[in-house]
């Protein structure tokens, strides 16, 4: 369960009495999430999320992720939007950590996508960088190529633990990047890391965007590469390239990719794949087998990783063709 920070009762209500929101009616914790504590708010004016952030959200980032939302929302995206206090506040210290009140979002994540669910999501990734463009502040995506090899150098040495062969295959790739990654490319707002748990579906229509605590400026084209690898494979760690090929169908509905980002999306792809396996790996290295937040498994993004490095060319992927 993740709620790492329990909240005094009184403490609590005072601070909800701060909004606006009339009384705290019930809270209870939110189970889903590991970045964060989370729980469901019950007010006189309706349902409401408190989000206290713990170690891994750094405070000087709040403003970016905050007034990102809130920037996104006012463009159209539906996403949470935070709450700010009687004061103007978005942030506020509760409990000993920095802390928000967002919007409630109806819908729930679907667990076993289909081709109209991609196409879904597709178009609101493109929406939502094109939204992203008018957003004054900027973050540098700390989990891109610069930081993979760092990161891997703090597991390393147990590489092989998870898996035979790991630390040669992660070396090998990380040469390969570094010395091939693309440039040029356009820039902008990224969400990196809209898997399915990160989008709402109320019936087939998608009802929003949520936890933009990745959230930076980077490639958009990586941003469509991390959603490929997230959406597109089955349970067996095979590619559907019908689901890849509604997804950028939906993207390209409302913005076009240019030839260049079209033939980086495979090395983008194998990017992508290595930034979530090394994440996982790290996490499954560090976190007791008890802890109460779910290990996820690095094995499936090497899958995925083996899959993209057997591709030689862009065209092999069935999606980058007309359509």
């Amino acid at each position: 369960m993740a709620v790492y920070t329990e909240v005094p009762d009184d403490e609590l209500a005072a601070f909800v009495a701060s909004y606006g929101l009339g009384a705290l009616l019930s809270y209870k914790g939110i189970a889903e999430g590991v970045e964060n504590t989370n729980y469901l708010l019950h007010t006189e004016k309706g349902p409401i999320f408190l989000t206290l952030y713990e170690k891994r959200v750094a405070p000087e980032d709040l403003p970016f992720f905050l007034g990102l939302m809130e920037h996104l929302a006012k463009a159209g995206l539906t996403c949470p939007t935070p709450v700010r206090d009687l004061e103007g506040r978005m942030v506020r210290d509760l409990a000993g950590r920095p802390a928000a009140l967002i919007t409630f979002l109806e819908g729930v994540w679907i667990r076993r996508p289909q081709p109209r669910h991609c196409a879904a999501v597709g178009k609101a990734l493109a929406g939502l960088h094109v939204a992203g463009r008018g957003f004054g502040l900027t973050r540098a995506n700390g989990l891109g190529i610069a930081g993979w090899r760092p990161l891997f150098a703090r597991f390393e040495a147990r590489a092989d633990e998870i898996a035979p062969g790991l630390g040669a295959t992660v070396r090998q790739e990380l040469d390969h990047l570094e010395g091939h990654w693309p440039a040029g490319l356009e820039q902008g707002i990224i969400h990196a890391d809209l898997f399915p748990d990160n989008v709402f579906f109320l019936g087939d229509r998608l009802s929003g965007l949520i936890d933009f605590y990745f959230a930076c400026n980077d490639a958009l084209a990586y941003d469509i590469a991390v959603t490929l690898n997230a959406w597109c494979f089955e349970s067996d760690h095979s590619f559907n390239i019908t689901k890849g090929q509604a997804l950028l169908k939906g993207y390209e509905s409302v913005r076009r990719l240019t030839p260049a980002e079209r033939e980086a999306l495979p090395l983008l792809a194998r990017g992508a794949a290595l930034r979530f396996l090394l994440t996982r790996a790290y996490d499954w290295l560090h976190t007791a087998s008890n802890a109460l937040v779910k290990r996820k498994d690095p094995g499936e993004f090497l899958r995925r990783l083996k899959f993209h490095r057997s591709v030689r060319g862009a065209g092999e992927y069935g999606l980058l063709e007309p359509y």
